[in-house]
């Protein structure tokens, strides 16, 4: 069965493509009307305002809007409409805008003075745990640079928790030489290290720990000649553990060689010391006690004593004299000990250990520059006259004997040193160093100084 398709409404196809294109042609020349045209208009506007608040309403959310007001100052906007409500929209959004951006800048200081108290507290906290690290490590170290171990650490711990200190600050510098000092068998005999405890002390390292240990006594020792023959009497060889000192073992190595002057009692020069006055450099006991009510000098220091004859000479006259010596090279302690007289082991830099205004004499030979002082120092030196001055009792003698000096500077430095540490004159000798060549211009000072009795 067949179907007929439908006819178009016009005949023929040519009268259809007039007629098309003849209402087109009526539309294209049609006038577009005013009301959609203002429809239309409205309408965009109104979009767009609403693209614009939106669009700030994120920014000022998102955190960004801050940047943008302070970049972008919002303006009035003007649009040209019969209504009003537009205009009263966008001022209040501007109004909005403006609170916002006061708000957003007054959080924004609160913030970073926020920021900068929080960094002042981190850095206090990190200052007091850095402070806290160090005081931990000092107290488990103090001045050493580890932890101290075995006998040292005993030794030092103990007495430090009665509140007192067991050695001297230097010590700290010679942890090495310490711990090989403290390095022996509790109980045991201590190891023959005279030498290291020399050079302990003489680096500062005073006083030393006590040690747990029994030093080693020398073999066939013979008892000492009894006073007063044994202050002039040589004592045996078997007194002393010769095992520090080189290259003599006997005193009879030490009196031929270099350290004759203190160990040759047998010897003239040794016997006449402080027996005679010259009038000028060298004066004698006599002379020096007879400035002094006779008896009123009773006690006193020789100061680098060498082998004790100052103290003999005035142990003869009823004075206790201690002598201040190291065993620099040779057993000076225990020489001045066998001769019934009593050594002290003082380094050079030390405080005396005297309680002030104690002793009735100090005598300090030549070793004064050379032993206890850093040569050519002239403030070590002053520091060692008023500790002098200190221990001295008032109207104490200072007895300076043979003081080496150059010879520019006896009244450019040292005659106004002893005026300005305190001291008397009474008497007062110099004199040109002939033993050490005319180019060095050397002199030697004695002198004998009171401390004023008020």
């Amino acid at each position: 069965m067949l179907v007929k398709r439908a006819k178009p409404r016009f005949a023929s196809r040519a009268v259809w493509l007039g007629k098309r294109q003849s209402m087109e042609r009526e539309l294209l020349g049609k006038k577009p009307d005013p009301k959609r045209r203002q429809c239309w208009s409205t309408t965009t506007v109104t979009l767009i305002l609403f693209l614009i608040t939106n669009t700030t309403s994120i920014l000022l959310s998102s955190g960004a809007g801050a940047s943008l007001i302070r970049r972008y100052e919002p303006r009035t906007v003007r649009i040209w409409d019969d209504s009003g409500a537009l205009i009263a929209d966008l001022n209040a959004t501007r109004s909005a805008l403006e609170s916002s951006r006061a708000e957003l800048a007054g959080l924004h200081a609160r913030l970073g003075t926020a920021t900068l108290l929080l960094q002042t507290l981190l850095a206090d906290v990190v200052t007091a745990a850095r402070a806290s690290d160090d005081q931990q490590k000092q107290a488990a170290t103090g001045w050493w640079a580890r932890e101290l171990a075995g006998e040292l650490k005993l030794a030092v711990g103990n007495v430090a928790a009665a509140g007192e200190a067991a050695l001297g600050h230097a010590c700290g510098r010679f942890q090495d030489e310490l711990e090989r000092y403290m390095d022996y068998k509790p109980g045991g005999e201590c190891p023959s290290d005279a030498a290291l405890e020399h050079l302990l002390m003489r680096g500062g390292c005073e006083p030393l720990p006590r040690r747990r240990c029994r030093p080693r006594s020398p073999a066939r020792y013979v008892e000492p000649a009894p006073l007063p023959k044994s202050l002039w009497t040589m004592p045996p060889d078997t007194s002393v553990v010769w095992d520090a000192y080189h290259p003599c073992k006997n005193y009879s190595c030490l009196a031929s060689h270099g350290f004759g002057f203190g160990f040759d009692l047998r010897g003239r020069r040794e016997k006449g010391l402080w027996t005679r006055d010259d009038g000028a450099l060298v004066y004698s006991v006599e002379k020096a006690l007879a400035a002094k009510p006779k008896g009123t000098v009773r006690i006193g220091l020789d100061m680098g004593g060498g082998g004790g004859t100052f103290a003999a000479r005035m142990s003869e006259r009823g004075v206790t004299v201690v002598t201040a010596t190291t065993n620099a090279g040779a057993p000076f302690g225990s020489f001045v000990a066998s001769r019934g007289l009593v050594p002290i082991h003082v380094g050079p830099a030390h405080r005396l250990p005297f309680f002030d205004g104690t002793l009735d004499v100090v005598h300090a030979a030549g070793e004064l520059m050379a032993g206890w002082m850093v040569p050519g120092d002239s403030m070590a030196l002053e520091f060692a006259l008023f500790d002098v001055y200190r221990v001295l009792r008032p109207g104490g003698l200072f007895w300076l004997d043979h003081f080496v000096f150059p010879g520019a500077q006896l009244n450019a430095t040292y005659a106004p040193m002893l005026e300005r540490v305190g001291f008397r004159k009474l008497r007062w000798n110099a004199g040109r160093k002939l033993d050490g060549g005319a180019k060095k211009n050397e002199w030697y000072l004695s002198a004998l100084l009171e401390r004023p009795m008020t």
